[in-house]
């Protein structure tokens, strides 16, 4: 392992000084281990956990690439590794959610183009009346997604799309279980729409807090955690 790190280390040396840059392909692989003193196999087990985190890209009979090295690419897995988490530490993520989420709404209700904010609205209004639980979970990770991506910020932004993944769970179970839950929802979806619309960013932080936060309380009270008295 400590050889594989070492070889780790080098390739991310390569890109970090921009030798190889976002798009560019690796060398070949006998060349490239010649180059950083390493053994092939160390040099392909690198490789091969590089591509797991989508640093290097490995296309099967044309070469190994850098990827973009984009934030919603880099921060990919993050979706995969946090699901991977039982409901217990789904509080966890929520507890960070609710930390970022009102940031990004308030970001977007000072930047969000007017084009953006109309497109919002009508993810709010397309949800019918009767909609499937399905289409309910959609719809919330739908109108989550258009506030982050509002923000303008794409790190942000893929960070709030990876913590979707376990409260997705927390969605679904509360929707099943919780009475007046779709409905309560949908109105606090209107009160952040209408923030944002508004161009009212200290507004939309609050609504956006109060949002994530009652359903970090509720999940504490079904997980039997404290902190979890009613609203």
């Amino acid at each position: 392992m400590p050889v594989t790190d070492e070889a780790i280390g080098k390739i991310k040396a390569m890109i970090v000084s921009g030798e190889l840059q976002p798009g560019a392909r690796l060398p070949k692989e006998a060349d490239l281990a010649e180059r950083l003193g390493l053994s092939r196999n160390s040099l392909r087990e690198a490789v091969k956990a590089l591509s797991l985190i989508r640093v290097l890209d490995v296309r099967q009979g044309d070469g190994t690439y850098v990827t973009s090295l984009s934030p919603e690419v880099l921060l990919e897995t993050l979706g995969f590794l946090v699901d991977l988490h039982q409901d217990g530490t789904v509080l966890e993520f929520l507890e960070l959610r609710r930390i970022l989420e009102p940031a990004a709404t308030a970001m977007a209700a000072r930047v969000m183009p007017d084009e953006d904010v109309a497109a919002l609205g009508e993810v709010l209004e397309g949800l019918p009346g009767d909609a499937s639980l399905d289409d309910l979970i959609a719809n919330d990770l739908e109108f989550h997604r258009r506030i982050a991506a509002g923000s303008g910020n794409t790190v942000l932004c893929s960070l709030l799309e990876g913590l979707s993944g376990p409260t997705v769970r927390a969605r679904i179970w509360r929707g099943l279980t919780e009475e007046g839950a779709v409905a309560h929802t949908h109105q606090q979806h209107r009160a952040i729409f209408e923030a944002v619309a508004g161009r009212r960013p200290e507004e939309a932080h609050a609504w956006a807090t109060v949002h994530v936060s009652g359903l970090e309380r509720w999940l504490r009270g079904a997980l039997g955690e404290p902190g979890s008295a009613p609203a």
